[in-house]
């Protein structure tokens, strides 16, 4: 049996996570947290990611190279970036890139040295499986959120989206900032600080990579939601959901 890594980006989604893993046994490595167990007869690895890109590609190297993960799969929270993404809505990535990767004039920018990619490619085999799982995850969610914790947000009419993801050391809340990352990379769907690492640490060990993000804001200026309240609420049972439903397809 193939260990899956379950790579969560919050505390709130980890503690989701373990709920479904009765057996799971905790070892530390590193300074962080894995937790081995099963969940729908999957042999699973269950940690934080950490926040920025050098910690995400820690434990994504910890992953493979101390516990012998063969699938990872991540979740998380993200800045939505494109007009059409808003709050609420799902992004399954199809690609990966680092915005803030800029070597030039020695590289062309965004490339990542001595690699000769600016972009990194999801898994399409388990990304298509998250794009599959994801909207019946939402309907489990809605099934059992009650409306007074919708944030007043219109969660029956979240879009599922599918593409880009740009990742970067800093986190973007200027509309400054978002509407110069739109003008740079105006296919970019979502924006965090994560994947592109997660997804040039797997390219290396040839360990196929699907991540979802969950947008909890527009990236700007504009007013937020109470993220606190949207990552208890939402996004960490959204997590859970779409892992769920997931593992039982990959089992099917």
């Amino acid at each position: 049996m193939s260990r899956i890594a379950l790579v969560s980006a919050m505390h709130e989604e980890l503690a989701a996570v373990l709920e479904r893993m009765p057996d799971e046994q905790k070892t530390v490595v590193a300074g962080r947290e894995f937790w081995v167990g099963h969940w729908h007869g999957h042999e699973v690895v269950a940690v934080l990611s950490r926040i920025g890109k050098v910690a995400a590609a820690t434990t994504a190297t910890t992953l493979i190279e101390r516990f012998g993960v063969k699938r990872m799969v991540f979740t998380g929270v993200a800045g939505g970036l494109a007009p059409h993404v808003n709050v609420g809505d799902v992004v399954v990535a199809r690609e990966f890139i680092q915005h803030d990767m800029d070597a030039s004039p020695l590289f062309p920018r965004h490339e990542v040295p001595l690699t000769g990619m600016t972009r990194f490619a999801a898994d399409a085999a388990l990304s298509e499986a998250l794009a599959t799982a994801a909207p019946l995850a939402m309907q489990d969610m809605l099934a059992t959120l009650p409306q007074t914790e919708w944030l007043n947000l219109d969660l029956s009419n979240a879009q599922l989206h599918q593409g880009l993801i740009a990742s970067g050391d800093r986190f973007v809340s200027q509309t400054m900032e978002s509407q110069a990352l739109q003008r740079e990379l105006p296919d970019a769907l979502a924006v965090e600080m994560e994947c592109a690492a997660l997804a040039q640490v797997c390219h290396d060990y040839d360990v196929p990579l699907a991540a979802v993000r969950t947008i909890s804001d527009r990236a700007d200026d504009a007013a937020h939601v109470d993220f606190p309240r949207f990552i208890q609420s939402i996004a960490s049972r959204y997590s859970v959901a779409v892992l769920d439903r997931l593992l039982v397809q990959l089992s099917a």
